[in-house]
């Protein structure tokens, strides 16, 4: 068994940052390969668990009561890797900081040459990287494309040349948490992209080659919502200094709410449905449809359930009836002082697009806590 250090005793060498959610069936064995891997090194760990409904905070704890440097830092109502790593990192204690997964798909082997890279010259940050020559990638065809597509759009914000802006598995110095983090847009699931595109500095980078192993146990957490969260975080770096991330998300949901509402119109009508109607029936299912949607996208980590689903759709419909009667009255203001009826419907549409985002995100999910 390692000689590990309890915090405190020794100057800390590194603190591991690990983000979880239904990783218990890994956890034990993640910790015996650490302690192999880290013999010799005064290291504390952090898991920083999404309230898993299958107990992983409880596993941790049971290790912690044994071993004083692994805590479990359990979140209550927030989900996500990206912030998940940023609050495990805000409470290490180690003047270097390394992430990595908790399916062990990431070689603990190689942490001490991270490390001694990161301590030698002026290196900012040392990624394990799975393009660069030696390294290979086990994960199936598709995934192995996606990650190259995402790779290739991260050029879009990421000006330094590195093989693997995506990777998951890197150590950083302390100070570059500290003059990045308020920086951070802390969406979606690649925390390194996030780290470099806000460095106020160009960094130093370091990478190193790592064998990207299949997962020891469990599912991956990969789904549908990566690609539009990745999307989210590309447009946070691209045009979040002015327009919020969350509005673009929203407009474009509206977007795809309008669609909604004519297919709906042009069906009831058909139905020989009166146009009054069929427009009443249009406008609720459009609202149904943009409400359901931003939950599950736009507000992901603010998404309602049970009761709170209802109460939440009713305060975005009344949100959005009285962002619709200021639609009608700046619109209707505008074109009878000689405004063009496309500059007027132009602007009605902005007024309430912006009422509607200000007072949904207060109102209907403002109960629960933001990420960023």
């Amino acid at each position: 068994m390692s000689t590990v250090q309890p915090a405190g005793a020794a100057e800390l060498d590194l603190s591991i940052v690990i983000p979880t959610f239904r990783e218990r069936d890994n956890i034990a064995e993640l910790v015996r390969r650490l302690q192999r891997a880290l013999e010799g090194l005064s290291w504390e760990l952090t898991i920083v668990d999404d309230d898993s409904p299958d107990g992983t905070a409880d596993v941790v704890r049971e290790l912690a009561r044994r071993q004083p440097n692994i805590r479990c830092l359990q979140r209550i109502g927030r989900r996500g890797l990206a912030s998940a790593c940023i609050e495990g990192m805000l409470a290490s204690s180690a003047a270097s900081i390394l992430t990595m997964d908790a399916d062990l798909q990431h070689d603990e082997t190689q942490i001490p040459l991270m490390l001694s890279e990161l301590r030698r010259g002026d290196t900012d940050v040392v990624v394990a990287s799975r393009y660069m020559a030696g390294g290979s990638n086990d994960m199936a065809a598709g995934r192995m494309k996606l990650s190259r597509w995402a790779t290739s759009l991260s050029r879009m914000v990421c000006e330094q040349q590195i093989s693997d802006p995506m990777s998951g598995f890197f150590v950083i110095r302390r100070g570059v948490l500290d003059c990045t983090v308020r920086r951070l847009s802390a969406v979606g699931f690649k925390i390194l992209l996030d780290i470099i595109a806000s460095s106020p500095r160009p960094l130093t980078i370091k990478e190193i080659p790592f064998n990207f192993r299949g997962r020891f146990s469990g599912e991956s957490k990969l789904d549908s919502m990566v690609a539009w969260e990745f999307g989210m975080l590309l447009a946070d770096k691209l045009v979040g200094n002015y327009i919020p991330p969350r509005f673009v998300a929203f407009a474009i949901v509206g977007v795809a709410g309008v669609a909604v509402h004519f297919l709906v119109l042009a069906s009831t009508l058909r139905l020989a449905l009166p146009f009054a109607a069929a427009q009443a029936s249009a406008t609720l299912v459009a609202m149904l449809f943009n409400f359901s949607v931003n939950n599950i996208l736009t507000y992901r980590d603010r998404r309602l359930h049970g009761w709170r689903w209802l109460r939440g759709l009713l305060s975005f419909v009344l949100a959005c009836a009285v962002g619709a009667l200021a639609n009608v009255g700046i619109a209707s203001y505008l074109y009878r002082n000689h405004s063009s009826w496309i500059v007027a419907g132009l602007a009605g549409i902005g007024v309430s697009a912006v009422w509607n985002y200000a007072m949904t995100r207060s109102l209907t999910w403002g109960s629960a806590r933001e990420r960023s």
